[in-house]
């Protein structure tokens, strides 16, 4: 009978492939959004990065012959443990610039008029200088371009801002804080400024 403790039964999860030799050369690790893991786990990646190679109390430690490429990222929701900060290069990404997002905007939601489009990227930078718990990403431009359109907008406006502002803000807090006379206030600025941009 064969020993269940051994490899021939063993399911290689990410971590464990990533130690498997490639003909294309080192394997590629992405772990996206580190900070919401929990420490146990990253306390197993630090053994990973330190010594690449993972402990199986039951088999021993299989170690990589060639180190991977370990790409991790963080939206600081909690502190990472210093220890493995070391261990790391850091590079921050910040928001794109306007005319960076508007492209990115134009590319993913192609069905955006470009007026709605620019509007929608101008509110979202504009909310971007605004003191809230979670400022809108990427990703919720793009969501926030694609549920007006839904609307039928070709324009921002106060109420379409107040209604869908849950696509854009993803806590309680800062709804209340924007919603209302702040919404209306950010929406008149980039308007003016629009005209002065013109």
């Amino acid at each position: 009978m064969a020993d269940i403790f051994s490899e021939d039964f063993l399911i290689e999860r990410p971590l464990l492939q990533a130690l498997k030799p490639a003909a294309e050369g080192p394997p590629v690790l992405l772990i996206d959004e580190l900070d919401r893991t929990d420490e146990p786990f990253e306390a197993f990646l630090l053994e990973l990065l330190s010594d690449f190679q993972i402990s199986i109390p039951e088999i021993g430690n299989i170690s990589a012959s060639e180190p991977p490429i370990v790409i991790l990222t963080s939206n600081r929701t909690r502190e990472i443990h210093d220890a493995l900060k070391r261990r790391c290069l850091y590079h921050w990404v910040d928001y794109p610039d306007m005319e960076r997002e508007q492209k990115i905007l134009s590319s993913r939601a192609p069905d955006v008029p470009a007026n709605l489009s620019r509007e929608v990227v101008s509110f979202v930078h504009a909310l971007r200088d605004t003191d809230l718990f979670k400022s809108p990403g990427i990703a919720e431009t793009i969501d926030w371009a694609e549920a007006l359109i839904q609307l039928d907008k070709i324009s921002l406006d106060s109420v379409a801002v107040d209604d869908t502002l849950g696509v854009l803000l993803k806590y309680q807090d800062d709804i209340a804080k924007i919603e209302g006379s702040e919404a209306a206030r950010l929406l008149q600025q980039i308007k003016q400024d629009a005209l002065a941009g013109s």
